[in-house]
């Protein structure tokens, strides 16, 4: 049986290919994709072929934030069956590492995550997956927010490394989807004075309806300078670096900022001294462990809303299409969401 894979052939093109169904081993299922977010890491490697030591040397199925049914599943599979709806966490680690056995599997060296080289990712029609991997989508929740819960995760994970609570201030630099999600997650975890920042009119409107006490609008340097030394929690969610640079102006003494957004350089300029002075934390999240229970709680919920965060649908055979409408209007895209 054969199934339609979009590969990435080369910078800025798409090509369709018919390749086999695959079959699920003893503790796998084969999933029929029903829909995939488009990520900015997506777009990363289609306008640029890599991100970091992360290299496209051959054609790249792209897509890692899925959601799916279930056609059939692996001899060992007990707690999954066909029909069941489920989102796939797409990072498969090794299980046998002193980081997986710890609970801190986001760190693995032998993690292999959709989309990123050499692994292909899920813009397929079917994809065989881990069954401990998948997590079951509760009936009032769509296939596209189950999509979601893998930014979501992030933004949880980004909100698992402080001490949250409810009388801080919160500071959150760039709410595109990343920035979207932690937004989310911190009033999810009952924050109640969160100020935004960003570039984008459009996603600061939607900050504020998701929740946001205000929503200021970067167009200079000196829009931070009147907030400086307000914020206990300082997330960067942008990853650029001169946002990453307010991160110490920015934090009140013994306050806490969380590098989330990869910066597009290695050297970033931090004011040291300053984070001394005030004793500041400084947290880091790489991707995140453990927390997809957690989103499918909140969706089920209703505590979380992520169908406004779509901005658009495209089909599969619309890929190019898709991807180069998200290029071309990033000041007005949150999240554009691929059915399959």
């Amino acid at each position: 049986m054969k199934m339609k894979a979009v590969y990435l052939e080369k910078i800025k093109h798409f090509e369709t290919k018919e390749i086999e169904i695959p079959e699920p081993g003893p503790e796998e299922v084969l999933i029929k994709v029903k829909m995939v977010g488009i990520c900015g890491s997506d777009v990363h490697y289609f306008e640029n072929g890599r991100i970091g030591e992360f290299v496209v040397n051959k054609p790249l199925i792209l897509g890692h934030e899925a959601a799916g049914e279930i056609v059939k599943v692996g001899k060992k599979v007990k707690n999954l069956k066909p029909g069941d709806r489920v989102a796939m966490e797409p990072g498969i680690p090794c299980r046998k590492c002193r980081y997986c056995k710890s609970g801190r599997y986001n760190l693995c060296p032998e993690v292999k995550f959709w989309a990123t080289p050499p692994i292909d990712g899920v813009f397929t029609e079917y994809t065989v997956h881990p069954a401990d991997f998948c997590f079951k989508i509760p009936k009032n929740v769509s296939f596209e927010e189950g999509a979601m819960f893998e930014p979501l995760s992030v933004g949880l994970w980004a909100t698992e490394q402080v001490d949250l609570k409810p009388e801080k201030k919160i500071a959150i630099l760039g709410v595109g989807t990343i920035g979207m999600m932690t937004l989310i997650s911190s009033i999810a975890n009952g924050a109640t004075n969160i100020t935004v920042f960003d570039i984008s009119p459009y996603k600061l409107e939607k900050s504020e309806e998701i929740g946001a006490k205000e929503a200021v609008l970067v167009d200079s340097k000196e829009k931070f300078e009147k907030y400086y030394g307000q914020f206990d929690i300082v997330f960067e969610a942008a990853g650029n670096e001169s946002t990453i640079s307010q991160i110490p102006y920015l934090l009140t003494k013994g306050g806490e900022g969380v590098l989330i957004g990869l910066p597009s350089k290695d050297d970033v300029s931090l004011n040291i001294n300053m984070l001394i002075s005030k004793e500041a934390k400084i947290k880091t999240v790489f991707r995140y462990a453990n927390m997809y229970p957690r989103a499918v709680e909140l969706a089920a919920s209703g505590k979380i809303k992520l169908k406004s965060l779509i901005t658009k649908y495209y089909n599969l055979n619309q890929l190019q299409e898709a991807f180069e409408y998200v290029i071309n209007n990033r000041e007005k895209v949150i999240k554009v969401m691929i059915k399959i």
